[in-house]
């Protein structure tokens, strides 16, 4: 198995950019792709920031901080992927995307290079499919956000061979993750709670029982949450949120997988959370909401 030296990551959204970060702090060369510009210049000042934050508070030196950095590319021609031993993909949960850029990636990687999939409600056989090299491609589910949270969830595709999956396994640990093994099934572990209680939390609000800044205090001070679920929800984005729903319910066809209508009205009127500064958190409650019963 070819040793990982070079990294690429495909997406430089709020996961994307975690996981790069995850990487370079790693001491890997990361070459982060997207299709925006915008995008990329977001995700350096995101890195920038962190990597100066460390240093103030001595996670790190000036001189791995700098190091760090240097080690970073962005670009938004995929051909640029070309020199990667492993590509991470984060791109937002649509299984046609991620199987058409994994079959774009397989034209232009060498034989060696190990894909894996950030997704955490697709499939990671399906996503697989068709690419090309079905036997090297793994299940990445990082925690958001990546930087800070160290669990990952690695999943095999049922065409996964066991070289490509201890090679992964080794390759999260080196980047100073913790992995856990989940089979290939709809929200692994994390999200098999996760959609559905925020979900929850959203019909809630929506039927007035508490304002979101209320629900969090309660599940941070009742739960022990470090975050609570509105402020992880602006965190992640109310149209990540929207996908996450439509992807595990075609999948589960759970009801309380299916988006709830204030999510889908909120996500139209551009109200997304933190990447566009209005979301759950900024709702004034409402007087005129119906109860829950």
């Amino acid at each position: 198995m070819t040793e990982i030296r070079t990294v690429g990551v495909c997406g430089a959204g709020t996961m994307g950019s975690g996981i790069a970060i995850v990487a370079a702090r790693a001491g890997y060369r990361v070459v982060l792709f997207d299709t925006s510009d915008a995008s990329l210049e977001r995700a350096r000042r995101q890195t920038e920031g962190f990597f100066g934050k460390s240093v103030e508070r001595g996670k790190m030196t000036r001189d791995q901080a700098d190091a760090a950095l240097a080690a970073c590319t962005t670009t938004t021609a995929l051909a640029d992927l070309a020199g990667c031993d492993a590509v991470i993909e984060a791109v937002f949960e649509n299984l046609e995307v991620k199987r058409g850029l994994f079959r774009q990636l397989n034209g232009i990687c060498p034989e060696h290079t190990l894909f894996a999939s950030n997704t955490s409600t697709l499939s990671i056989t399906e996503i697989a499919s068709g690419c090309g090299r079905e036997d090297r491609v793994v299940g990445m589910h990082f925690c958001l956000p990546a930087q800070l949270m160290k669990l990952v969830e690695m999943s095999p595709g049922l065409n996964t061979s066991e070289e490509t999956f201890a090679a992964a396994w080794a390759f999260c640990e080196a980047l100073g993750q913790r992995p856990v093994k989940t089979q290939d099934t709809p929200g692994f572990v994390l999200n098999y709670f996760l959609v559905p209680f925020n979900n929850d939390v959203i019909r809630l609000i929506e039927a007035g029982v508490a304002a979101p800044a209320d629900v969090d205090r309660a599940i941070k001070a009742g739960l022990g949450y470090k975050m609570g679920p509105c402020e992880l929800l602006d965190l992640i984005g109310l149209d990540t949120q929207v996908l996450l729903c439509e992807a595990f319910y075609g999948v589960t066809h759970d009801p309380r997988c299916a988006t709830p209508p204030l999510l889908k009205r909120m996500v139209a009127a551009g109200h997304l959370g933190r990447k566009s500064g209005r979301g759950l958190l900024h709702l004034r409650p409402r007087r005129d909401v119906r109860r829950l019963r």
